[in-house]
Formats: C-alpha cells, structure tokens, sequence
C-alpha cells in the first residue's frame, strides 16, 4: 500500500519545503517511487514571483511533483483566491485528486501551505481536514482485525524560542480529530545552537511525546542537488 506523508508546520517559514525534499530524497535514495504533491501554492504571480515548492523539491530531489493550484499573492490561500476572484478545489476535492495519484507510487508527500489551520479553500477547509479526511479514507481493516491506515503527519518546528508553544499546539489540534503526529523535524537547526535551541531539542519530544525524526541543518536548501541527495539521508535519527 501507498504510504502518505502529509507535511505540515508549526507557522510559515519554518522549512516545510525543504523538510518535504529531505523525506524525498531519503525515499528516492531508498528505491521508492516518490510523487511530492503541493495542493496550493500562492505567491506565483507579479513582477517578482515566489520559486514554487515543487520546483524547489525538484530540483533538490529529482522526484516527481504535482501542483493542483497556483495562486499569484503571497497570502493564505483562500484569500488569494478571494482577491484573485478565482474558484479553487475544496479539500474534499484535493483528498479525491490525492488518493487518484496513490497508484502509481510508494511514498506521496503532500506539503501543506502555512500552518495546519491555514484555509486551503474558501469553503473553511484546512490543512488539518485534509489529514483528518485522508487518514479515514484510506483506512484498512487488518487480518488481525487491526485498523490502520497508510497515512503520517510530520511537524517541522523551528529550533527557537516560541517552537514549543507552536508545536504542543499544532500536535494537539491533529489529536483533537484523531490524527496521530507520526514525527517532528526541525527545519533549520544553526550551526552555533543555544541554549534555547538545545533544550528545545529535547523538549520538543518530552513535551508533546512526539518523536524529532530529523534535524535539518540551516541553509540546506542552498546544496547543490547532489550535496543535498547524499546529506538527507543523515539529517534523520537511526529509527526514523
């Protein structure tokens, strides 16, 4: 069965794209077949237009990628679309689109936009629905009478102060609808930590009893590809 990772993160800015390429390339490098799915990018129109993440994971990665919308303001999705005066997919439509893609594949990355609450529609559906509605969808009965389903979430985090409010808050809110965090990865970890984020480093996992699959150095996303491909695999945990 396809294994479906969703992505998302503590707030803007805090490394999802390149968290996404990283679980990428540890997968490519594994012999998967792996599809990064992006259901909304925004920011990809004007005079000075965003890099789209797929391109970014693209390019890092070699994967194949999809982008099911593409919004020109820098803003949450269903405001851009507002502003754009634009129809974009509900989540249920992006749940429908996802799962058609599963076949063909071993791994799908779906990167969120935002935070887990960031409106992905302008009908209110979020991240948060997205992961709750795909994880029921594609849940199995076991021969052991066991239900399970194919589908993680990861929570990238920044390293600073401020990271573990934002991720006991973001892994509450996936428990509140019965979606279990499957691992954190902190998204820029500085070559010379402090205090704060060395404590952060252990705490991130006392406090919401989420495991740190990984610890992605800062900067990473300026590698060239093949830096970037040989060093992911070594940004995660022996048991990740």
């Amino acid at each position: 069965m396809t294994r479906v990772v969703v992505v998302t993160g503590t707030d803007t800015g805090v490394g999802k794209t390149v968290a996404t390429a990283a679980l990428a390339a540890r997968a490519v490098a594994a012999g998967d077949r792996v599809l990064v799915v992006k259901p909304v990018q925004t920011g990809v129109g004007g005079a000075d237009p965003d890099v789209p993440d797929v391109d970014t994971v693209a390019r890092l990665t070699g994967a194949d990628t999809v982008q099911l919308v593409a919004l020109d303001e820098p803003l949450a999705p269903d405001t851009a679309a507002r502003r754009q005066g634009v129809a974009i997919p509900t989540v249920r439509e992006h749940v429908t689109r996802i799962r058609e893609l599963l076949p063909d594949y071993d791994l799908v990355l779906v990167e969120g936009a935002g935070g887990l609450l960031v409106r992905l529609d302008t009908e209110g559906g979020t991240l948060l629905d997205l992961a709750r509605d795909l994880t029921f969808a594609l849940r199995r009965r076991g021969p052991d009478d066991v239900v399970s389903s194919p589908v993680e979430v990861v929570v990238v985090t920044r390293a600073g102060l401020g990271t573990l409010n934002h991720t006991e808050l973001t892994t509450t809110a996936l428990r509140a609808v019965q979606v279990e965090p499957a691992g954190l990865v902190i998204g820029a970890w500085p070559a010379e930590p402090g205090v704060a984020e060395t404590c952060n480093r252990t705490d991130l996992t006392r406090l919401t009893g989420v495991p740190v699959l990984a610890v992605i150095p800062d900067g990473a996303g300026d590698l060239r590809p093949d830096e970037f491909t040989t060093a992911a695999p070594g940004w995660f945990g022996p048991t990740s």
